[in-house]
């Protein structure tokens, strides 16, 4: 359980409110990262990141999904630094912030750690595309 303010936000309902976008995700959100080399590595850096809820939780504003989403991330904890180390740039922490915030907002990422869903079959295909991948011609004997 975590407080709030005015009441007590347990895990299933932090789960539920998550539950609710994961269940109405867009393929549209794929455009985000296709052909973005570094919002790729934002975004699988992002699922290996120790990612946690606040201890002590901020009031939502209201309802709305709009509402409900800023909530979640205001009240998500995770080292920005590790994640630009993991992604590997070398960008003041504000320029990475603008990079990071498009998959925030486009609901790219979300604030348990995980990434939306067709986001991750369209890495997994890129990643089994250069696995078969074959040279165009055959390699010279050395």
């Amino acid at each position: 359980m975590y407080a709030t303010g005015d009441s007590i936000v347990d895990a299933d309902t932090r789960a539920q409110y998550l539950a609710r976008f994961k269940q109405n995700e867009r393929p549209e959100a794929v455009l985000v990262v296709a052909d973005e080399p570094e919002r790729i590595r934002i975004a699988i850096a992002w699922t290996n990141l120790d990612v946690r809820f606040a201890d002590t939780v901020t009031k939502k504003s209201g309802e709305s999904d709009s509402e409900i989403w800023n909530w979640l991330w205001d009240n998500t904890r995770y080292s920005l630094q590790e994640l630009m180390a993991r992604v590997g740039v070398n960008l003041s922490e504000a320029t990475f912030r603008k990079r990071l915030e498009p998959l925030i907002g486009n609901r790219v990422l979300y604030p348990d750690g995980t990434a939306n869903s067709f986001v991750q079959r369209y890495l997994r295909e890129r990643v089994l595309k250069l696995f078969d991948a074959r040279p165009r011609k055959p390699a010279k004997n050395l």
